[in-house]
């Protein structure tokens, strides 16, 4: 299975694509959509949008994990992000991705066994399990990699509920 992680921001986008085959996992790719400070939030938007676009035509992932949007106290930056989250939850929609949906503290379990564990932790862990020789950089690529890696330990579980309820 071939999973993109999607680590939602409307000055950096991290993404990576990982794939997991008998519960190993291997990094495909990764790295950031990036727009500048100055650009109209329209034009960020849309320049988001059409990268992740291109980037699910070139690796062509089996499905999506983003990153629920954490609670942030400056309500104006939280708009923001939650709007570029919406135009990745658009590209994997209209290029027919199932996408899955996860809280920080959710990606933290999946990879540490602790929802409260620190970032660097998460990032050894995602050094770690992709056999990496440096943690994926900025912050934002390792967040979008760790994204992928949890729906990857998930999946399993993801589909038998989904089973069960009949989806």
């Amino acid at each position: 299975m071939r999973i993109l992680g999607v680590d939602p921001g409307y000055a950096i986008m991290g993404y990576g694509i990982v794939d997991m085959n008998a519960n190993r996992f291997s990094l495909v790719e990764c790295g950031a959509v990036t727009t500048e400070a100055g650009m109209e939030m329209s034009a960020r938007l849309k320049y988001i949008y059409a990268q992740l676009m291109e980037i699910i035509a070139a690796f062509e992932p089996d499905v999506a994990s983003v990153e629920e949007l954490f609670f942030n106290s400056n309500a104006k930056t939280a708009i923001k992000v939650g709007e570029a989250r919406g135009a990745a939850l658009l590209a994997c929609a209209n290029s027919g991705l199932p996408t899955y949906e996860y809280t920080p503290l959710q990606i933290k379990q999946a990879l540490v066994g602790y929802g409260r564990a620190e970032k660097e932790q998460v990032q050894a862990v995602v050094k770690s399990i992709l056999n990496l020789k440096e943690t994926p950089k900025p912050d934002d690529v390792a967040d979008a990699v760790a994204a992928a890696i949890c729906h990857g330990n998930s999946a399993g579980f993801v589909d038998r509920v989904s089973r069960a309820m009949g989806k």
